[in-house]
């Protein structure tokens, strides 16, 4: 999220939602700050919701602000035309707490391609990241890969004993 001004922090503000170019999302935010900024706009802040393709949320004081920081720009496409509160779009802005359960030494399945239902011991955790670094048990080199932590699920426990040894 990139907030323009914390002066303008008073103000009532409502929530636009910006119809972009999909995967250009980044480039029309940078480009609506520098026009908020330089012609000193009551636009407040501007954000790209991760997961949300296609869409920008712009944060102004009235209708014609979010209009003119928006106009004739590259990659936008229009104002969709219903404002929305904070409360509707709180989970996608907020980040969420997750505990982060992999340690090192787990034995892990990627849930996702293009390793799905390979087995891999955990090498790494960076828990900012989000990702784990493992190696996968079936290759013949053994040849460390950096997943994100969404894509792995722990099947068993460093010290724990093997399902088909009990």
């Amino acid at each position: 999220m990139l907030y323009l001004s914390e002066a303008k922090q008073t103000k009532i503000k409502m929530i636009f939602i910006i119809k972009v170019t999909t995967n250009k999302e980044d480039r029309a935010v940078e480009m609506i700050s520098e026009r908020a900024e330089k012609k000193q706009l009551n636009v407040f802040s501007v954000s790209r919701p991760h997961g949300l393709r296609g869409y920008i949320l712009l944060e102004a004081e009235d209708r014609e602000s979010a209009e003119e920081a928006v106009f004739n720009l590259p990659y936008v496409k229009g104002i969709v035309g219903k404002t929305i509160t904070y409360e509707e779009i709180k989970n996608m802005i907020e980040p969420s707490i997750t505990t982060v359960t992999i340690k090192e030494g787990d034995i892990v399945e990627m849930i996702a391609e293009p390793f799905k239902k390979e087995k891999a011991k955990v090498l790494r955790v960076d828990k900012q990241k989000e990702e784990v670094v493992v190696s996968l048990l079936g290759a013949v080199v053994p040849l460390p890969v950096t997943v994100k932590i969404d894509n792995v699920k722990v099947i068993r426990r460093e010290g724990e004993p093997d399902e088909e040894n009990r």
